[in-house]
């Protein structure tokens, strides 16, 4: 303990003189240090191993292009399986998102005779420079997901596609119509509670789809019939896809989160479509039971605003139940010029930015 361990070293006179009888440094043999229970051993260990390609199902082709060597798979499965067994340790997967000829390394199948080195089965995390992708432990269809999102931009819509024929994710998001769009990271934005909660407010991703089905069907019957004007918690796949593909443009999903373990919880989401006759768009959100009363709702809102008005909407159209105060509460007390009228027990609202 204390100690930096290692099997070898390779370096200038200056390195090796430091190392040389120098207490800090303990080296042992490969089968010790590379040994997965003694690795598993460390508290909090991290393994950051490359790889050639990855596959949308998680594979990892560590130490080939297609059927040419480029080199052995050294400790790679070694520190990935001991950091995944360590107490809070993480074993990550870096690569780029674009090889040096600017294809990319996330692909829908191995190019032919590449090896796998670490299985998909060993894979937690993957990180390219447009995000990270937890894949331990999700569904085939999540994974693909989860890869495609942080796979250079320029080849998502072509993933996607080649994902449905492949048959890795569900025939119906063939007929998606917002496409697979991720927005930048900056789009988000962090917001603490005044008890310390984290709650984050970001544009809705295709990974989504999970959470937001968790969302729905944890709904209370009234919160249910507030939003949707139904008492049915039958919601088809159709439309929950429909809340995760949008184009961020015309269609706009954000939802709130907070952290979990090994993800976030959509507590809330917040929805407008703009109609481009009236540049209006109609608003909506919901945020889970538990969660009501702190002003999440509210947070949604003025999120929902901040991207409307970006956009040069000129305001928003809402219908409420008449019964539903708190969400009119949130749009009479706005601060916009507000009109509205009733409709067979529904207000209309209109409100000018």
């Amino acid at each position: 303990r204390g100690r930096i361990v290692a099997s070898f070293c390779m370096g200038t006179r200056r390195l090796y003189d430091l190392v040389d009888a120098n207490p800090l440094f303990s080296f042992r043999p490969s089968d010790y240090v590379n040994d997965p229970y003694v690795i598993s051993r460390n508290e909090k260990m991290v393994s950051i191993n490359s790889g050639m390609e990855v596959d949308l199902t998680g594979q990892v082709c560590t130490d080939s292009s297609g059927g040419k060597f480029y080199s052995g798979i050294g400790g790679q499965v070694d520190f990935n399986r001991g950091a995944a067994r360590s107490k809070g340790g993480k074993p990550i997967i870096a690569i780029s998102a674009l090889d040096e000829n600017g294809k990319s390394r996330i692909v829908s199948r191995l190019s032919p005779g590449a090896g796998v080195g670490i299985t998909r089965g060993d894979v937690h995390y993957v990180v390219t420079e447009y995000g990270v992708a937890y894949l331990h432990g999700k569904t085939v269809q999540d994974r693909v997901l989860a890869l495609i999102s942080i796979a250079h931009p320029d080849f998502r819509e072509r993933l996607f596609k080649e994902a449905i024929a492949a048959n890795l994710i569900r025939r119906e998001h063939a007929d998606v119509e917002g496409g697979f769009v991720v927005t930048p990271a900056r789009r988000q934005k962090v917001i603490c509670l005044d008890d310390g909660v984290q709650i984050t407010l970001r544009p809705v991703r295709p990974t989504d789809e999970q959470g937001i089905k968790n969302l729905v069907y944890a709904l209370s019957q009234e919160t249910l019939y507030y939003r949707y004007m139904t008492h049915s918690k039958q919601f088809g796949t159709r439309q929950i896809l429909d809340f995760v593909y949008v184009d961020h443009r015309k269609n706009v999903t954000i939802v709130a989160t907070t952290p979990e373990a090994h993800g976030e919880d959509i507590i809330g989401v917040g929805r407008y479509f703009l109609d481009e006759a009236s540049n209006r768009a109609e608003v909506a959100f919901v945020v889970r039971d538990e969660w009501q009363g702190r002003g999440i709702g509210l947070m949604l809102f003025r999120r929902l605003v901040v991207i409307a008005r970006q956009s040069g909407i000129a305001g928003f159209t809402a219908e409420v139940l008449r019964d539903n105060r708190k969400m009119q509460s949130i749009f009479n007390k706005s601060g916009f010029k507000v009109t509205q009228h009733l409709e067979d027990d529904i207000y209309c609202f209109r409100m000018d930015f």
